[in-house]
């Protein structure tokens, strides 16, 4: 006799559930962002859903072990009413915490391009204004939480459609026996489960192995879901030394450590500008040579400026948030699965542009309009030593607030601009904008004012390149401009519409534009840059004759540090160098495509030797982790 059956039967039916429910989010993720995940066919869609499954049943019987434990376990009377009340509310409660994080992503995913990890709770602890924007996306996402509460409900009304009924079967010797048996068999199956299967001997799987099941890089995160990034990421320390060279090999490939003093200004004002999801995408000076059919520019005022100045058409960002972005512009420290940030190391004495601006006697501010605080700015500009910082709070205007995150960008330049006009030459300052940022909105006086375009971002860009347009036109005047150096670049990416910037390695790019009144900049850089390069070039212009330390290269400099871009795609680091790219889990290199390849389409791994720069990746790799483990960031 079989006994306990039909509550092995319930059992699995609502363990299905969760499956079924997984499956129709990784449809809707699709959904929502097949602009930027791109499947070729129904087939290749149906094959990668299958892929998935072996990640949805870690995360699934992760998130039901208790469940399913408590299931297993012979408990008298365990058809009674109250105690299926019980199991219905720790079933879901589970469940639905768990699986509200994959509708999350469904906004998420757009304007980071990586699947959600638990960084985003560092993110959002910094966050003054979290009611604003809760209710922001609650109205512009309505569709989402709609669909997920049709859902949720659909999910309750299939679980209670099935009567849980236990066999009416004697407690003997028996029951018990065949009960232990068969807990035990479900127990082993579904620790193996969690772990991804029996060919994980040694470890669980983890978001890398996204990329063994896959031909194409991208479809990692379509194959992954958020319950098993948050679990797997859930307080893991990634900063962990190396030792894949010994030092003297490290310090033949690599000089982190330098002196550049080409002198070109003798004490210039410095205004670097970062501009909010600025994408090389939407920059018509920076596609000129791209071959994108019908090609359209949103920003007429940097396409002017960039005539003026020198540009570099070729560089990347180092990560895909904001506070990834500052420590890697303004002190050349990428961050990689976390934000340096967020990392138990962020406290220490960090040299930078602002510490060797401090040490020339340069007065130093910051300014972001958004609440003081938000997105970790004001602690980390604290920590690099800024003099002062400036935020919604000294702008002290509500009229003028957004609504989401912060003072529009026009008249919060407007406000930097008169507080350059008091500062003691000679200055450096920092501005970070926010407008062209989720939910893209513009002023009311200017919603008719640009180009809508093919996605909600192009309209703000339009809004935030003309507010640039109204800073250097008010400032031009002013005395302390013909002396000033300006550097304008962009945190990282955001909405694509052209296929070319929907390629894994162009997802990061970025421009980086060098001006000074004078027009000692002209012309256009094609070389391979990116953001940890910004620190010792600017550095190499203002005269400073001692060392400092950094992983990027003078883009000014005729020394022979060698060209690179780095970043983590979420999963994976794509670092490229010569004539590759190359796809790196941490350990190994695990793919090596043409550095023209973008879109990691073709691996040619064992038909290169590739030996060089996987040798520079892992000097570079081992280096950054042991200075910033071992506190040798001054």
């Amino acid at each position: 006799m079989f006994y306990r059956i039909q509550e092995y039967k319930i059992l699995f039916f609502r363990v299905f559930l969760a499956y079924l429910f997984y499956s129709l989010a990784r449809v809707l993720f699709y959904f929502y962002n097949n602009n930027i995940i791109i499947i070729d066919s129904f087939s290749e869609f149906f094959n990668l859903c299958l892929i998935g499954l072996t990640f949805d049943t870690s995360a699934i019987l992760y998130v039901n072990s208790l469940f399913i434990l408590i299931s297993l376990i012979p408990i008298k009377n365990n058809s009674r009413p109250i105690f299926q009340k019980g199991m219905f509310v720790l079933y879901f409660s589970t469940n639905i915490t768990a699986y509200v994080t994959n509708y999350v992503d469904f906004i998420y995913y757009k304007f980071s391009q990586s699947r959600l990890t638990t960084t985003v709770f560092d993110l959002l602890e910094n966050e003054t204004n979290k009611l604003d924007l809760m209710s922001s996306f609650i109205v512009d996402y309505w569709h989402v939480f709609l669909i997920f509460i049709i859902s949720v409900v659909l999910w309750i009304y299939l679980y209670n459609s099935i009567t849980f009924k236990s066999n009416q079967s004697p407690k003997n010797f028996k029951y018990y026996g065949f009960s232990l048996f068969w807990s035990l068999i479900i127990i082993f199956i579904s620790i193996v489960g969690m772990r991804g299967g029996l060919g994980n001997a040694t470890r669980p799987i983890n978001m890398v192995d996204a990329h063994r099941f896959v031909k194409k890089g991208i479809h990692a995160d379509f194959v992954l879901n958020s319950p098993f990034c948050l679990i797997r990421t859930y307080k893991k320390n990634y900063f962990k030394k190396k030792n894949f060279l010994i030092d003297s090999e490290i310090n033949s490939i690599l000089n982190p450590r330098k002196k550049l003093n080409d002198s070109i200004y003798s004490k210039p004002n410095v205004v670097l500008i970062i501009m909010e999801s600025f994408g090389r995408e939407y920059i018509g000076a920076f596609n000129k040579n791209n071959e994108i059919k019908n090609y359209v520019s949103y920003t007429p005022f940097l396409d002017s400026l960039a005539n003026k100045s020198l540009i570099f058409t070729n560089a990347f960002s180092n990560g895909r948030q904001s506070i990834e972005a500052l420590p890697s512009i303004l002190a050349s420290l990428p961050s990689f699965k976390v934000p340096f940030t967020s990392s138990p190391y962020a406290n220490q004495e960090i040299q930078s542009l602002v510490s060797v601006f401090n040490e020339l006697d340069y007065s130093t501010s910051f300014f972001h309009g958004a609440p003081n605080g938000s997105m970790g700015f004001l602690g980390l500009s604290n920590i690099l030593g800024f003099d002062n910082y400036f935020g919604k709070n000294e702008f002290n205007d509500n009229s003028l607030y957004d609504g989401y995150w912060g003072i529009w960008d026009e008249p919060f330049l407007g406000f930097m601009k008169d507080e350059l006009d008091k500062f003691k030459e000679p200055f450096f300052s920092t501005f970070f904008s926010l407008t062209s940022h989720e939910p893209f909105k513009v002023p009311k006086e200017y919603k008719d004012v640009f180009p809508k375009g093919e996605v909600d971002m192009h309209q703000v860009i339009g809004y935030s390149d003309n507010a640039l347009r109204t800073f250097f036109n008010s400032s031009k005047s002013e005395p302390w401009f013909k002396n000033t150096l300006f550097i304008i670049t962009a945190d990282h990416c955001n909405q694509f519409w052209y296929p070319f910037y929907r390629e894994p390695i162009n997802r990061f790019a970025i421009p980086i534009i060098f001006y000074h009144p004078n027009n000692s900049f002209r012309g256009e850089n094609s070389e391979l840059s990116q953001q940890l390069d910004i620190f010792p070039s600017i550095i190499d212009l203002v005269g400073y004759n001692k060392h400092i330390n950094s992983w990027g290269r003078s883009l000014f400099s005729n020394k022979s540090d060698q060209p690179f871009s780095i970043h983590f795609s979420g999963t994976v680091y794509h670092f490229s160098m010569n004539e590759y790219n190359l796809v790196f889990d941490g350990e190994k290199v695990i793919g090596v495509y043409n550095v023209k390849d973008y879109a990691l389409s073709n691996n040619i791994m064992s038909d290169v030797d590739y030996s060089i720069e996987e040798r520079y990746l892992k000097a570079f790799y081992q280096d950054y982790m042991n200075r910033i483990i071992e506190g040798k960031l001054d």
